[in-house]
């Protein structure tokens, strides 16, 4: 078990439908990481941009991204986790994937598909939340538009991170700074959140404000960064317990399961 967990959060200005350049962007800075990073985190869609057309850029699930993410992983020796543009069984899904240092992966798909830009009638919506362990830490990973669903991301199974990966468009850049601040402090839980900067293809702009908030809704980085950069930061597990254990908050949450 990992008391720390070395984290490294990657802000970039996605090549719009252009999943080469995007690797080899990413590729890049997952390179130039310290030895010591633990888990990777990429923006939601992280090859192409939040792009509709499902149709031309879907690749199978064991297509190029993943059999590149799996590298990266191996490289690193660290998890990978971001989302993809995926086919299978006649469908199309925005898909999380977070791969362990081994190339072994746990899939998560976007249960809240985002309606305002119609993303429901191009993607089928996930049914199942994910909680994976690694390195001893619970981790609970969701995709942008889930930020805005708290019951979907409430702590039932005690995680220790709750993860989005995003394209948040600078126009709400106020309710993602709001909103992960409160699902760090409602959830008692470290919350990370990694979106994009730059323009995409349909013209909407995109000004970051990657940011981790600790157990208690601090933010461990620094505010309102909106150009493209990376950064390594260590959570500390102790810490989260020993906040858990003064305040207990947790313990007087309500009990309800999803349907």
């Amino acid at each position: 078990m990992a008391q720390k967990l070395n984290t490294a959060i990657i802000q970039a200005n996605l090549k719009w439908e252009d999943p080469q350049e995007n690797r080899s962007l990413f590729s890049k800075e997952i390179k130039a990481l310290s030895e010591d990073v633990d888990l990777i985190i990429l923006p939601e869609m992280f090859t192409t941009g939040f792009s509709m057309n499902a149709e031309r850029l879907a690749e199978q699930t064991d297509g190029l991204s993943l059999q590149w993410m799996r590298e990266m992983a191996k490289l690193k020796d660290a998890a990978v986790t971001g989302s993809l543009i995926i086919t299978e069984n006649d469908n199309y899904y925005n898909r999380l994937f977070f791969v362990f240092p081994d190339g072994t992966y746990k899939i998560y798909d976007k249960r809240h598909t985002f309606t305002l830009a119609n993303e429901h009638k191009t993607y089928t919506a996930g049914k199942e939340r994910l909680v994976l362990e690694y390195k001893g830490w619970k981790i609970c990973p969701l995709v942008c538009y889930d930020l805005r669903f708290p019951v979907f991301s409430r702590n039932t199974e005690d995680y220790d991170l709750l993860i989005y990966v995003a394209n948040w468009p600078k126009k709400r850049v106020f309710a993602w700074d709001v909103l992960l601040k409160a699902r760090a402090i409602e959830n008692m839980s470290y919350c990370i959140g990694v979106n994009r900067t730059g323009k995409d293809g349909n013209k909407a702009e995109y000004n970051g404000h990657t940011s981790v908030y600790d157990g208690l809704g601090q933010n461990m980085t620094e505010l309102d960064r909106e150009e493209p950069f990376v950064k390594e930061i260590s959570l500390d597990k102790k810490q989260l317990e020993e906040t858990r254990s003064h305040f207990k908050f947790l313990q007087d949450r309500d009990e309800f399961s999803l349907k």
